[in-house]
């Protein structure tokens, strides 16, 4: 079967979905200000992505919240 674009419209539209999808989750991260924070360390910036991919499922109660701690070097 030929689609007039040459793309599989199944495609198309899960593509859109999950822009869609990433879209509330920046926006869910953007109420919580994580983008405001000052200090960048592994914690944030992992909650951040994380509530980012969690999409709309931050406004049915999912509150994703990660710790990490980057080992040290040695002395």
């Amino acid at each position: 079967m030929a689609w007039r674009s040459g793309r599989n419209p199944v495609i198309s539209v899960i593509t859109i979905l999950l822009v869609i999808w990433l879209a509330i989750g920046a926006f869910a991260a953007f109420q919580r200000h994580y983008f405001s924070r000052s200090s960048a360390n592994c914690a944030n910036i992992a909650t951040t992505v994380v509530t980012i991919l969690a999409g709309p499922l931050n406004y049915v109660g999912v509150n994703p919240k990660i710790s990490c701690q980057i080992p040290q070097p040695s002395k």
